[in-house]
């Protein structure tokens, strides 16, 4: 079998996120491509899509938002992502065991007893006037029937877990800022998630197979468990395991792929590229060495935002007063660093509508 050194998993893992060479597609297709941005901070996916696609104009984000063909909401581990409206509908119901799992494993103590069904039905009750609002607010509009837990961890079962919701705009607009009010998933979308399959199978599994491959591969099961949260979807697996093909790591862990998902010569030349928080091209493996040293492994769950040079992990990045403050992580050839100095200043005038393109290193 043949064996992909980390140079090789890390150029395939850029051609597949886009930063190998920005993609000239749509922002709603780039958003599908790559199963959904992570975006509980609400304006770090405009960053990731900066770095992906040739020409973006971040008001076209903004539209897909409030025209409702891209939503906010809680899914893969738990977390707030920006997906497409079709791919939420078409995954919700293969999340939710996981979803109720996680919060009730948070706040073990505070939740024991109550009765899951019933809250949910409550829940869709007060959310049935089409009002928006926020956790506290559904918390505390069910407090008197459930005042042991408290309003966080109510709140969060009913919002994360219990009841499919979307966080509605102003919030996740281009240079907006707004809480997160949420409204039930079928009340802004005018439809109810596919149930999941009843007969045994795992077609939303099986999708959610191939489509991380097609953004993250090649990949271990252990990948695809960290970056869904789901349990490794073994039966999913085993359902297309014939459709794909197998490589290992140098570790020996068997990595799988789609045939002709793009595998480019590790020689290939990576430019500097900026990354948001938390961004997928990291959170979405359990190994992240094949793009970010052991050493530096923390920044990815720490919200720190980074620089890859040849393709890896090589500095972090804020902004300052307009200007992008660059602190490298260990020292930088004069050539790499005038390529990141260049991607900073296009960075910094993109998210300055023009007004600056200043960079500083620290």
């Amino acid at each position: 079998m043949t064996v992909l050194d980390t140079r090789a998993l890390n150029r395939a893992t850029l051609a597949r996120q886009l930063l190998l060479d920005r993609a000239a597609m749509p922002v709603r297709d780039a958003v599908a491509h790559l199963c959904g941005l992570q975006a509980q901070e609400p304006q770090e996916p405009f960053t990731g899509l900066w770095s992906r696609l040739r020409a973006f104009d971040p008001t076209a984000l903004s539209d897909l938002l409030t025209g409702r063909r891209v939503v906010r909401t809680h899914l893969m581990r738990r977390t707030v992502h920006l997906l497409t409206a079709e791919d939420v509908l078409a995954w919700r119901a293969r999340h939710d065991p996981m979803l109720r799992q996680r919060v009730l494993a948070t706040y073990r103590g505070e939740l024991t007893g109550v009765d899951l069904d019933e809250l949910a039905a409550a829940g869709r009750e007060v959310m049935a006037d089409g009002v928006p609002r926020s956790m506290p607010e559904l918390a505390r509009a069910l407090a008197d029937r459930w005042p042991e837990p408290g309003p966080r961890p109510l709140g969060e079962l009913l919002v994360a877990a219990l009841i499919p919701m979307v966080q509605l705009p102003p919030r996740g607009l281009w240079r907006t800022k707004g809480g997160a009010r949420n409204l039930p998933l079928a009340a802004w979308l005018g439809r109810e998630p596919a149930p999941a399959a009843e007969d045994g199978t795992d077609p939303a599994g099986e999708a959610l197979v191939r489509r991380y491959l097609a953004a993250s591969g090649p990949a271990a099961t252990a990948d695809l468990r960290s970056w869904s949260g789901l349990a490794g979807l073994p039966a999913a697996v085993a359902a297309v395991r014939d459709e794909l093909v197998s490589f290992r790591d140098e570790r020996g862990r068997e990595l799988l792929d789609l045939p002709d998902a793009p595998r480019p010569d590790p020689d290939t030349p990576a430019p500097a590229r900026f990354l948001p928080a938390f961004d997928n091209a990291i959170l979405g493996y359990h190994d992240r060495t094949r793009i970010i040293d052991d050493a530096h492994r923390g920044l990815s769950v720490a919200g720190a935002r980074v620089v890859l040079v040849d393709g890896r992990v090589a500095a972090t990045w804020t902004v300052e007063d307009g200007t992008v403050v660059i602190t490298p992580l260990h020292r930088l050839a004069r050539s790499d660093r005038a390529a990141v100095t260049g991607e900073g200043q296009a960075l910094a005038s993109f998210l300055s509508d023009g007004d600056s393109d200043a960079v500083r290193w620290t």
